[in-house]
C-alpha cells in the first residue's frame, strides 16, 4: 500500500482555482462557502421585506406585496451571481442584495416614482459603475469625495437602517405630542413587539458569542415563537380594514406586516415574475433631469465605495492582498461586481453587492472562487423555499438591520472628529439620514458643508473639481421645489 499523501484534489479543478496554490481543499472551500451562505441568507428574508415595505409614487407595492416572488428572485440573481465570481475572479466573494442599497431604493427613490422606474435607475447605475471600471476612473472618483465623509455616508446609512428596523417593528412609533416615542404612548405594548425584543436578545447573546449564522438563527427562532403566539393570542394584523370614509382601521398591537401562520407548502415551484420588470427612461419624465443625476450618483457612491472596501476587507483575511493591498484579479471582481448592479435591477431586486459576510467563510479556510460557487448553487436552492418568508412576520426579521446598523456604525471611529473641515459634514450626513428619512439628504448636507467650509478657511484648492459639480447639483436638488414655482 503506498505512503504517498497526495492531494486527492482533482488536478483540473485544483488548477483552475488555484486551490493547492493557496494552501486550501476542496473540503474547506465547499465549507466555507456554506458558512457564507448560513451568515447572509437572512437577505432571502430581509430583502422582500424591505422592498415591499413602502409603495411607490402610485401607491402600488412591488411584487404586488408577494414577498414570495420576490424572495424567489432575489435567491436566484445572489446564486447566479455568486457563480460568476467564483469562475471569473476566483475569488472566495459572495454577492448578494444590498442592505442600505435597498433601503434606498424603497424609500428614497420608489416613493418618487413607480417600481419599474426606480429598478431602472439602478441598472443606470450598474452600467455607469462598469463603465467607470473599463475605463479606469474609479481613481477620479475615489479622489473627488474625502475618504472620511464615505465613512460618514456608511454610518449614517447604519443609523437610518437601524431606525427602519425599530419602526417596523413598533418598538418605535409616533407619539401624540413628539416625533417618535417608545411603543404606544411611551409604553411597549402587544406580543409582537415582544418577539421582537425576543429576537433581538437572542441575536446579540449569538452575535457576541461568535455563532455563525446568528442573524439566521435569530429569525427562524423568533419566527416559531410568533408562530405560537400568534396561533394562542389570535393578534391579527396592524391594519384591519377601512371605514365608510376611507380611512385605515388600526389594530395598534398587531403584526406590522405578514401574520405569521404556516403556510400550505414549504416547497414550491418558484415564481420569477419580477425578472425584467424595469424601465430605463421613465424616471426622467417623472421627477427631472436633476433628481435623476442625483439619485444615481447616491446609488453609485454607496455601492461603488462599499465594494472597494469590502473584496479588500475579504482578501486581507485570505491572506490574499499584494504588496499595494490590493486582492489578485481586482479587474474582474469590480467588473463582476458592476455587472450584479445590472443584474439586480434588470431582475427588481435592488443593486446587488458584494458581501462583506464572505469573511466568515474565509475565516472558515475559504481561499478560492469555488467557495463562492458553492454558496451561489445553496441560493439556488434556496429559491424553491420562498414560501417560507410569507411566514416571518417583520417583528422576527428586523432585528437584523438593528445589529447591520451596529455593525456599519462601527466605522465612525475612522472620522477625525477633532478636525472641523470633516466633523462637521460627516456629523450632518449622519444625523440627517435617519431625521429625514432620506439618504440622500443627509449626503447632500455632508457635501456642501465640506464645501462650505473649505471656501470659508479659504482652502478651494483643497476642492476636487467633482466636488463643485456635485455641491451645484445638491443646491439644486434642495431647492427644486421653490426653483421650480419660480421657473414655472
Amino acid at each position: 500500500m503506498s505512503t504517498t499523501t497526495k492531494s486527492q484534489t482533482p488536478s483540473g479543478l485544483d488548477s483552475f482555482f488555484k486551490i493547492s496554490e493557496r494552501g486550501s481543499t476542496v473540503g474547506r472551500e465547499l465549507r466555507g462557502g456554506l458558512v457564507t451562505f448560513l451568515t447572509m441568507a437572512y437577505i432571502i428574508v430581509l430583502n422582500p421585506i424591505i422592498l415591499s415595505g413602502a409603495p411607490d409614487k402610485d401607491g402600488n407595492f412591488l411584487a404586488g406585496g408577494d414577498t414570495a416572488v420576490i424572495a424567489a428572485c432575489t435567491a436566484l440573481v445572489a446564486g447566479v451571481l455568486c457563480i460568476v465570481m467564483g469562475l471569473v475572479a476566483n475569488f472566495p466573494l459572495a454577492l448578494a442584495a444590498g442592505l442600505g442599497l435597498n433601503a434606498f431604493v424603497t424609500y428614497s427613490i420608489a416613493s418618487q416614482m413607480t417600481w419599474a422606474d426606480a429598478m431602472g435607475l439602478v441598472v443606470i447605475e450598474g452600467l455607469v459603475i462598469l463603465v467607470l471600471v473599463l475605463t479606469g476612473f474609479r481613481e477620479a472618483v475615489f479622489s473627488a469625495v474625502p475618504a472620511q465623509l464615505k465613512v460618514a455616508i456608511s454610518v449614517g446609512i447604519g443609523l437610518f437602517i437601524t431606525l427602519i428596523g425599530l419602526v417596523d417593528a413598533g418598538f418605535v412609533r409616533k407619539g401624540a405630542g413628539t416625533p417618535l416615542e417608545l411603543g404606544v404612548g411611551g409604553q411597549l405594548q402587544g406580543w409582537p413587539v415582544l418577539v421582537f425584543v425576543l429576537g433581538l436578545v437572542l441575536l446579540i447573546a449569538l452575535y457576541s458569542r461568535g455563532v455563525r449564522g446568528a442573524i439566521l438563527i435569530s429569525i427562524l427562532v423568533a419566527t416559531v415563537v410568533a408562530i405560537i403566539v400568534e396561533k394562542l393570542a389570535e393578534v391579527g394584523p396592524s391594519v384591519t380594514g377601512v371605514d365608510g370614509d376611507g380611512n385605515l382601521i388600526t389594530n395598534p398591537t398587531g403584526w406590522n406586516l405578514n401574520v405569521p401562520a404556516w403556510p400550505d407548502k414549504i416547497v414550491d415551484k418558484p415564481d420569477f415574475g419580477l425578472l425584467g420588470e424595469f424601465s430605463l427612461l421613465g424616471s426622467w419624465e417623472n421627477v427631472g433631469v436633476v433628481t435623476v443625476f442625483l439619485l444615481i450618483f447616491t446609488l453609485l457612491l454607496t455601492d461603488f465605495f462599499d465594494t472597494m472596501g469590502t473584496m479588500t476587507a475579504v482578501g486581507a483575511e485570505a491572506g490574499l492582498l499584494d504588496e499595494n493591498g490590493n486582492p489578485p484579479r481586482t479587474k474582474q471582481i469590480l467588473i463582476v461586481d458592476s455587472v450584479a448592479a445590472v443584474a439586480g435591477g434588470a431582475a427588481s431586486v435592488s443593486s446587488n453587492t458584494s458581501y462583506i459576510e464572505s469573511t466568515s467563510g474565509v475565516a472558515d479556510g475559504a481561499r478560492t472562487g469555488l467557495a463562492a460557487i458553492s454558496t451561489g448553487v445553496l441560493f439556488l436552492l434556496a429559491t424553491f423555499l420562498a414560501p417560507i418568508v410569507t411566514i416571518i412576520p417583520n417583528e422576527a426579521a428586523v432585528p437584523a438591520l438593528v445589529l447591520v446598523g451596529f455593525l456599519m456604525m462601527q466605522q465612525v471611529k475612522g472620522i477625525d472628529w477633532d478636525d472641523l473641515e470633516i466633523a462637521i459634514p460627516a456629523f450632518l450626513t449622519i444625523v440627517l439620514m435617519p431625521f429625514t428619512y432620506s439618504i440622500s439628504a443627509g449626503i447632500g448636507a455632508g457635501f456642501l458643508a465640506y464645501v462650505l467650509i473649505k471656501v470659508m478657511r479659504g482652502k478651494l484648492a483643497e476642492i476636487h473639481a467633482l466636488m463643485w459639480v456635485i455641491a451645484a447639483m445638491f443646491v439644486v436638488y434642495f431647492a427644486i421645489s421653490p426653483l421650480t414655482s419660480w421657473l414655472t
